[in-house]
């Protein structure tokens, strides 16, 4: 994932600060304090794949609220990128870091407190908006805390630290909901949650300098805040004025999209109407996904700089998954060993989703870097911010009527229906991807 906030600046050495350096071991931990919180939010992008049942149950739902339900959270995390950008300047790593852990122990407590559903989609909506911060205060303590020749090494282990946040979400949380309850569990997910906020509280500082140590910061990002804010202002809106910008925008929406939609949601109840898997084993499933991914990203950015182009591996990516899907939904007569086959396969493939975001930057002037990360970014929560309750609506629609101890059960058929949303999205990916510009690697003067 790129900088958003020192691809265009050289970093400041620590050399021209007389001060000490700090202690690996703070470092680290104040870093690494981040990371968990960052784990926490992918945790609660995909903990409702293996908890449908139960919600359904206790809200009394259809397919369309349950999309909604764990929506809420997409619809508020995509409204806050650009305002974090602005908030990350005028209040600082640390008080968002702290104030975003309390708002997301909160929410998550009130989802697992609440009868009402529409107190749960409040909760939601309060989760979305408080690990919205996650990725951005990562990377800014990271800019502060570390020199610049890592900065390449922590965003991948952060990327990391999201994506071991989803298996915990996947067979662990399962097998915990059916020990102890969906409403315990989420209930001491929200403890857990509060522990990262007070651990912030008590060791994280914005800068080194706060403790009398060396900052790795460059010197811009101690200009005026309000220099930087209407910086950011206007990166936004001239963006768009670039071509690839809308195409890869939408683009990223459709590679993200399908596949946290799949193992965020839909996933289980879908491997259960077409193999009779129970609960925990299609959670399995999904985890082999989420690992096919989160191996295959950074070394899809790696191949991509290395060929020199970012179109091929970028592109090549979006075919493989679009006809991977096809044949995981459509192909008639495949075995559940085939099919997580070709689900890993596909999981691998979505990796090239990455290269976005150098593509993206490269493709715009270097002094927009951070507003066009925010933006592609945000492209790929808009994936399943829209799939999830689109798949549920039709879910709805295609309805047979059968219920199992009061729940509605929905068939092969509806699924095969509901999926047709994904795999379109997926196909125009394709499409979109194919009228980018390519960069060659080189950035946009």
């Amino acid at each position: 994932m790129a900088n958003p906030l020192s691809a265009s600046i050289p970093q400041q050495s620590a050399s021209q600060n007389g001060s000490p350096i700090a202690p690996r071991w703070l470092s680290w931990s104040i870093w690494g304090i981040a990371a968990l919180f960052y784990l926490t939010g992918f945790y609660q992008r995909v903990s409702p794949a293996v908890m449908t049942t139960e919600l359904m149950r206790d809200f009394h739902i259809s397919a369309k609220d349950l999309g909604n339900l764990s929506g809420f959270y997409f619809y508020f995390y995509v409204l806050m990128q650009i305002p974090v950008g602005v908030l990350i300047d005028s209040w600082g790593a640390r008080r968002l870091l702290i104030s975003g852990s309390l708002a997301a122990a909160a929410g998550t407590f009130l989802v697992g407190a609440t009868t009402s559903f529409a107190l749960a989609c409040t909760g939601r909506a309060i989760i979305g908006i408080a690990t919205a911060v996650a990725w951005l205060v990562v990377l800014r303590l990271a800019t502060h805390w570390f020199p610049s020749e890592r900065f390449a090494m922590l965003t991948g282990l952060g990327l990391c630290f999201g994506n071991l946040g989803a298996l915990v979400a996947q067979v662990p949380l399962r097998l915990l909901i059916e020990q102890f309850g969906w409403r315990e569990v989420v209930t001491a997910s929200a403890s857990v949650i509060l522990v990262v906020g007070l651990l912030a509280w008590a060791l994280v500082k914005d800068d080194p300098a706060e403790r009398g140590f060396r900052s790795y910061a460059p010197p811009e990002l101690q200009a005026q805040k309000h220099e930087r804010i209407a910086s950011l202002a206007v990166g936004v809106r001239r963006i768009f004025a670039y071509r690839n910008t809308w195409l890869i925008f939408f683009a990223q929406g459709g590679m993200v999209g399908p596949i946290m939609t799949f193992t965020g949601l839909w996933g289980a109840p879908f491997l259960k109407a077409r193999f009779g898997l129970p609960t925990t084993t299609a959670a399995a499933v999904c985890s082999v996904m989420i690992i096919c991914w989160a191996l295959a990203s950074p070394i899809c950015g790696h191949l991509s700089d290395k060929v020199g182009r970012r179109k091929p591996i970028y592109v090549g990516g979006a075919v493989v998954s679009a006809i991977g899907w096809l044949v995981m939904y459509y192909l008639n007569g495949l075995t559940l060993s085939a099919f997580i086959a070709v689900s890993a396969i596909v999981s691998l493939a979505t990796g090239s989703v990455i290269i976005g975001f150098a593509h993206g930057k490269e493709s715009v002037p270097i002094k927009y870097s951070g507003a066009i990360t925010g933006l592609i970014n945000s492209g790929n929560m808009i994936g399943p911010m829209l799939l999830q309750p689109g798949i549920g609506w039709v879910l709805d629609q295609r309805w047979s009527g059968q219920l199992v101890s009061g729940l509605r059960v929905y068939g092969l058929n509806a699924f095969q229906t509901g999926f047709l949303l994904s795999v379109a999205w997926s196909i125009l990916t394709v499409v979109l991807l194919a009228l980018t510009r390519e960069t060659n690697c080189r950035q946009n003067a």
